[in-house]
């Protein structure tokens, strides 16, 4: 191997267990494996899902307790395996607030031995204005969004999965002046100077999926937006494209984007993707789904991080219709579906 290759690789490993290090002498301890992957916590962190922080306060844990009390023992066992799995804590907005529930988080996590992951989406014209759509008002807000996010985590360990779909939404086009985009490529590239420049943050920026956007046009704009400042980029966050397409996918693209590591939502394709159908049914709460691999740092490939579950599963993608409610709030009924 290249001599130029081996201390880029030696570089990047360093980085990567600096920005994992422990806050405590009780903190989450992440150590180099080979041959892979690239981080891992410690036998004694957790059993199934080692050192990923579970929510004990999200809908799908609220949806259990109400269950057991109505007597619904056989369905709350049923949706225990969303509540009882690590899933990250999106935040998309501004209200009042948003500063402590972040710190928060990142505190319990820590107190846990646990490592906390978390869905910045706040992006500007955000989703095209879909079902998803809102964001900061502005460049200088979202900047603002960002800083007082990056004071809520300073301090503590956490994984933060930036922004979805924006990148991918920014190449394919159609929504996004040319001023627009070079602003969004700016942005995304401050945010993750801001949160890399925090010991003990990780940063993936997303990258789509692997049947959107070809690696060879995504891989420059990832570069615009500071992939090669990052720990690396995310697929497939809220989509159900298989693990095996991911990995595929994401080996591509890493050689185009300087070796950089990446981690795959494995929340919802336990089956795959839908059968493409008109309009957004291929995307938007499609039937048929299940859980995916369960949450790990420990995905046995050289170039995967981790598996995540991203898009909390029972959590809707948009009112597309059949009684589901808008995006981002808790669906009993696909719930139960994702996780029979």
């Amino acid at each position: 191997m290249p001599r130029h290759l081996r201390v880029d690789r030696r570089r990047r490993r360093a980085a990567l267990l600096t920005a994992l290090l422990a806050v405590s002498a009780g903190g989450v301890l992440l150590q180099q494996r080979e041959p892979a992957p690239a981080v891992r916590v410690p036998e004694t962190a957790g059993a199934s899902y080692p050192g990923l922080y579970v929510d004990p306060q999200g809908a799908a844990a609220d949806h259990v307790r109400a269950l057991e009390r109505g007597g619904r023992k056989a369905d709350a066992a049923v949706l225990r395996r969303i509540a009882d799995r690590p899933a990250a804590t999106w935040f998309t907005d501004a209200r009042p607030g948003y500063q402590l529930r972040a710190r928060r988080l990142v505190h319990a996590a820590a107190a846990n031995r646990r490592l906390p992951v978390l869905a910045l989406y706040y992006i500007p014209h955000r989703d095209c204005g879909s079902h998803s759509g809102g964001g900061a008002p502005g460049a200088r807000g979202y900047r603002a969004w960002i800083a007082s996010l990056a004071a809520a985590l300073r301090g503590r360990p956490a994984l933060v999965i930036l922004e979805p779909d924006a990148v991918a939404q920014a190449v394919r086009g159609g929504c996004l002046t040319a001023r627009a985009t070079a602003e969004r490529y700016a942005l995304l590239a401050h945010a993750v100077d801001t949160l890399r420049a925090l010991p003990g943050v990780t940063v993936y920026l997303d990258a789509g999926n692997p049947t959107w956007i070809p690696v060879t046009r995504i891989a420059p704009a990832l570069r615009r937006a500071g992939v090669l400042r990052a720990n690396g980029f995310a697929l497939n966050v809220a989509n159900f494209e298989t693990t095996t397409l991911n990995l595929r996918y994401g080996t591509q693209l890493s050689r185009l984007v300087g070796g950089r590591h990446f981690v795959v939502d494995t929340s919802r394709n336990g089956n795959g993707p839908a059968r493409r159908g008109g309009g957004d049914r291929h995307w938007c709460n499609p039937p048929g789904r299940r859980l995916g691999i369960p949450p790990t740092l420990r995905t046995g490939y050289p170039l995967a991080d981790a598996y995540l579950w991203v898009k909390r599963p029972g959590e809707s993608d948009g009112a597309c219709g059949n009684g589901a409610p808008p995006a981002g709030q808790w669906y009993p009924a696909y719930a139960m579906a994702l996780a029979r």
